[in-house]
Order: C-alpha cells, then structure tokens, then sequence
C-alpha cells in the first residue's frame, strides 16, 4: 500500500466543541444545527489545509464503557447532553455517509480508543502518518514520529498543530506515553478521575521527570527523603487512585475493530454539496465551490 496521510476525526470533541462555541443557528425546519454547522466548517478547513488521502472519524456510543465498570464514578459529574444536540449528531453522521467518510464506533469503548487503535493500526503496517483532530488534549498521549494532533484551542477557531517536539516542550520534556503517568497523579476533574489528592501537574511532572512512572515512583520515590514529608505522604495515601487513574486515562489501541482502509479514501467535498444546500449552508457551499479555504494556518 502507497503511503498516506490518515485524518482520524474525535467527532465527539469537536461535536461538542462546535455546540458550545457558535451562537443559536436553525434551518428551514426550525431545528437548531449550529454543530453541524460548526463541525464541518472545520472539516473543510482542516481538509484543505492537509490534503488528507483518507478521512475516517470515531464516535462514542451512548451507555456505559469498560472505564465505568472500572470505576463506576468515571464522567459522574457530566451533564446530561442537550436533546437539540443529540439530533444534531443524526446529521452530522448522515452528512459524512453522503461523503463517503466512514463511521466507526463500537459499544463499551470511547472515540479516543477507536483512534488509538487506528492511529496503531497505520503505524504498524507502515501505511503513512497519521493526523488526529481533536478538542481533547488527552489524544496528545498517542504522538510519535508518525502521528500528530491537530489541537483545537480555543472553540472551533484556534487550532494547533503537535508534534513530539512541540509536546515536549510545553510539557517540559516528558514523552507523549508519559501524559497518562502525569494524569494517573494529577487526576482529571473533567472525566472525575481521582488522582492523588493535593498533585497537580507541576508536581505530578517533576516526579515523571525524575521516576519515569507510577512504578519508578512508588519503587523509590515514596522513600526519597529529598522529597518534602508531604509530598510522599500524599503519594502514599493515593496509590490506589494513582494506578486506577492510569488505567482509565489510557487510550486503547488494541481494540477488536474492522476497518477497510480502501475504504476511507477521501473523495472530496462536492458530494455534500446538496446536503449543505439542504441544511441551508450557503457559505459552506461556497467554499466547496470556489475551493477557497482561508490559509490563516501553516500546519505542516
């Protein structure tokens, strides 16, 4: 297989994202689609600013995954999602159909593992690199040579482009694996995961810096008196949240998915045309059209 440049959507993120950032928008039949409208503004724009030969994009599915039956508090404090949301999906998913951009998902897991597996899946068949756009920092985890995150910053407008480099050094030189040990101590108030009460990422950096992992830290570090007593009370005390946090801050990639990878090969925008006319898109339409996409962004 040729080498290709793999663009591996985290819908859900950017679904969200999208929601929150644009201001009401209906169509003709009064139903609210500023996430639809959102999330393929920024398809567009990523799309012709990369060039990508495949599209794929996950989704969560609705019910529990194997993080609750881990931890059944996990995402407990999430606000139910907005009915004027969830139809908005509907679309979103039959507007990529008309595109021809595959769909995957699988129950029990979240859109993050689907990428992990993908992102996996390409690295280690050498099929090309791997791009993943997301609003979810916690994708940063799967950087390596071959795979880079489009970041989405601020809304749907600022986006930034990691690579191991970049990651590096706004996170003061760990490696992209070593973000789940930083999470597993820091904890994720966003996805209630615990971490260890009184760590926040400052310290929880230093320690990976200086002990690698949860299994470097509790080996020596709860030992080292060159640490403050507080610091290696706490450590002791979260040891079990520590290594639970890690296990649910981890991205899967190696979940049992399908994926035909001929089939995701991406075609272009001109088969959504008639569903962006029908959803009442004009301005979507007319950059299809003229195939201007505004160059705001060096990317690569």
């Amino acid at each position: 297989m040729n080498q290709r440049k793999f663009l591996i959507i985290d819908s859900n993120s950017v679904i969200h994202r999208a929601f929150h950032a644009l201001p009401p928008l209906t169509n003709k039949e009064g139903g609210l689609v500023n996430a639809v409208y959102g999330f393929f503004s920024v398809l567009i724009r990523v799309a012709n600013e990369i060039d990508p030969s495949c599209i794929i994009t996950t989704f969560d599915l609705p019910g529990p995954t194997f993080r609750h039956k881990k931890y059944c508090d996990y995402k407990a404090k999430r606000s139910a999602t907005p009915e004027d949301l969830i139809d908005q999906f509907f679309l979103i998913k039959d507007g990529l159909k008309k595109m021809g951009v595959p769909i995957i998902e699988k129950e029990g897991f979240e859109a993050d593992d689907m990428i992990g597996t993908i992102a996996n899946i390409i690295s280690n068949k050498e099929m090309g690199d791997s791009i993943i756009l997301s609003g979810d920092k916690d994708v940063l985890q799967l950087i390596r040579e071959d795979t880079k995150v489009i970041l989405l910053k601020k809304g749907i407008k600022d986006l930034l482009i990691y690579d191991r480099n970049l990651f590096s050094e706004e996170y003061r030189g760990i490696n992209p694996c070593q973000l789940v040990e930083v999470k597993a101590l820091q904890g994720d108030m966003s996805d209630n995961i615990p971490g260890v009460f009184g760590v926040g990422e400052k310290t929880a950096i230093d320690l990976i810096l200086k002990y690698e992992d949860l299994e470097g830290i509790y080996k020596k570090a709860v030992e080292d008196e060159s640490l403050s007593s507080n610091i290696r009370n706490r450590l002791a005390k979260g040891r079990e949240d520590a290594f639970l946090s890690r296990d649910l801050s981890r991205i899967r990639t190696d979940v049992d998915i399908d994926v035909d990878f001929d089939s995701c090969l991406w075609r272009g925008f001109e088969a959504a045309i008639t569903f962006f006319e029908n959803m009442g898109f004009s301005s979507l339409v007319k950059r299809v059209e003229n195939s201007k996409v505004s160059k705001n962004l060096s990317l690569f």
